[in-house]
């Protein structure tokens, strides 16, 4: 195009030939530039853009093309990336902002559970515990008398009336000669009947195994409790889900996800089927969310680090897949390691620094043997380093989240410019004198914001801690205080999935439902977090812990167009009502996954 200035005398602004010779050029300049801009596929206007950016800053705009963010601003210069075929959405005020990445989460457990009998994590008596049960075993008419019946999300902690143990007579009260095996919603034991026990070989002479424990009664016998490793001696019995079972749970785990604003996770404990059936689901393109997955590192007697880093790399080069524009694909770069159980009643399997309290004074259980020794620890970070791969530790006690962090300082020392990002899970119960080595060693903590308000497990459980670390315990707004990068993992299906709850508690850090009346003061002396703490440690901090921060957690230009709309202002509602978000879209690289019908 050729564009033609005419010479002309001074006009009746003043200007002469040559000064509008200049001012047409840049005029023309300003046009071409304008002209380049890209029309954008969709722009979202008349928003509350939460950009969760280095300085939490607020647009009114948002423009995405080819799967990425080209434009986050202000309304006028929105229209610069609106086209003819542009989408525009005018959200109305509604809130935007980065879609959430749960950092530690069981998406396939989660998947599966949705598909067996579900105690849905009530508190229940004896009597209705078996009433549930016994009406699975009557609904399943295809199940024969020696299939196993597996029953989930178990509240074991709130059995009533409160401090009720469960044992295998409340299962031989079931009219069934099936073997029953039920699943602690903690995920660290499970309870059997008399007939699982007889098909495991479990009696009074069987010894406990390696990392776990076979719960007895006074005179010896088993009570069908396993605890940790000791559920294997059932689990290796009954029969994994099939192909197709899988499948079926991988599509119910990412509608859940979707529905719940999650845009990217770690499954926190793979295993090759699970991947297997995530890979049919990407090759569909029904991957809804950027899937990153734990390889478990276990730690038998005859423990070879070698070996077991070999495995993962092994089981990374089968199912990685390379990344294709900004389209979800799945991930492996990280082990799973196991360093001790869960801190609560009746289990106390969590590895402390000082014993668990007694009749009110400390008394001589430190918890059990480390599952790894500090030297195979050591030995192991180091090894993964080298390997490229994320650790990603258990740690539930303060005698395993110190032997996680000195694992962590022994390998940066080994390491100390490679970009690895070692995540401590958990870390229900931390030393003070370890709050400021998180932020020194570049030891992530990925906590579960749920568990941080009273509730009847976590009340019951606080006499063996003492009142020190009862104080203390949960520490998130203590690790901010100390400069640790907390990331946010819901732990799913160890609790229902709620992100929005799990939010809210964060900052309240106050009981929810029917415990708020028994429990009505804040859990410990912690500060918790503020709205903004809590978004950023499940948005832009969780996406450094998968180590892809360059690409999401926030709204920014050039970052994939992973985000989500809300039915509310997280900033100007009352905190005690964040629990009750609800989603209204959910778009991953630039593709709306979900969307309610109330957004119009």
């Amino acid at each position: 195009m050729t564009y033609i200035v005419r010479y002309a005398p001074k006009n009746d602004r003043g200007y002469s030939p040559m000064k509008r010779v200049l001012l047409c050029g840049l005029a023309l300049v300003a046009f071409g530039a304008q002209a380049k801009t890209p029309a954008a596929d969709t722009v979202f206007r008349n928003a509350y853009v939460y950009t969760v950016d280095a300085k939490n800053s607020l647009a009114q705009a948002l423009a995405v093309k080819d799967g990425r963010i080209v434009y986050v601003g202000d309304e006028v210069g929105a229209k610069a990336f609106t086209g003819r075929r542009t989408q525009v959405v005018d959200l109305k005020g509604r809130m935007v902002m980065p879609g959430l990445i749960d950092g530690h989460m069981h998406p396939q457990s989660g998947g599966l559970r949705m598909l067996n009998c579900n105690l849905n994590y009530d508190s229940l008596t004896i009597p209705e515990f078996q009433a549930r049960i016994q009406k699975c075993v009557d609904d399943d008419k295809t199940a024969g008398p020696d299939d196993w019946l597996e029953v989930i999300n178990w509240f074991e902690q709130g059995a009533k009336p409160q401090g009720t143990v469960l044992t295998r007579a409340a299962l031989d009260g079931v009219k069934t000669t099936r073997p029953i095996k039920v699943h602690s919603s903690f995920g660290h034991s499970n309870l059997t009947n008399t007939r699982g026990l007889q098909l495991a070989g479990i009696t009074r002479d069987t010894p406990d195994p390696k990392d776990g424990v076979i719960v007895r009664d006074a005179s010896g016998e088993p009570t069908g409790l396993l605890q940790d490793a000791a559920q294997d001696l059932i689990d290796k019995l009954v029969p994994g889900p099939s192909v197709e079972k899988n499948y079926q749970a991988t599509q119910l785990a990412l509608k859940a996800m979707r529905e719940q604003g999650i845009t990217s996770f770690l499954d926190a404990y793979t295993d090759i089927e699970t991947m297997t059936a995530y890979r049919k689901v990407s090759k569909e393109g029904g991957l809804t969310a950027r899937a990153h997955f734990a390889v478990l590192i276990d730690s038998p007697a005859d423990y070879d680090a070698d070996k077991a880093i070999a495995e993962v790399l092994k089981e990374k080069a089968e199912f990685e897949q390379k990344p294709n524009g900004t389209a979800p694909i799945m991930t492996v770069d990280t082990a799973k390691l196991f360093l001790d159980g869960v801190y609560s009643a009746p289990a106390f399997s969590a590895v402390m620094v000082e014993p668990y309290f007694e009749n009110g004074k400390p008394g001589h259980n430190y918890g059990p043997k480390p599952y790894f020794s500090q030297a195979q620890l050591n030995e192991t970070l180091i090894k993964l380093a080298a390997a490229g791969l994320n650790p990603h530790m258990h740690a539930d006690g303060d005698g395993s989240v110190r032997m996680a962090l000195n694992a962590v300082e022994a390998m940066r020392k080994v390491h100390p410019a490679d970009d690895i990002r070692p995540a401590i899970a958990h870390d229900e119960i931390v030393d003070p004198a370890d709050y400021r080595r998180y932020a020194e060693v570049g030891a992530l903590p990925v906590l579960s914001f749920q568990w941080e308000r009273p509730s009847i497990d976590i009340m019951q459980s606080m006499p063996a801690l003492g009142p020190v670390r009862s104080a203390l315990m949960e520490p998130a707004g203590l690790l901010e205080i100390y400069g640790a990068r907390i990331v946010y993992g819901s732990d799913w299906p160890v609790d229902a999935l709620n992100e929005w709850l799990a939010l809210q508690v964060a900052v309240t850090r106050k009981a929810i439902g029917e415990d708020a009346a028994t429990y009505p003061d804040r859990l410990g002396i912690d500060p918790g977090l503020t709205v903004a703490q809590a978004v950023r440690a499940i948005t832009l901090n969780a996406a450094y812990s998968l180590r892809q921060d360059k690409d999401t957690g926030s709204l920014e230009t050039g970052k994939f167009a992973d985000l989500i709309v809300l039915d509310r202002n997280l900033f100007q509602i009352k905190p005690e009502e964040i629990g009750e978000t609800r989603v209204l879209l959910t778009m991953v690289g630039g593709k709306v996954v979900y969307k309610a019908e109330s957004l119009k």
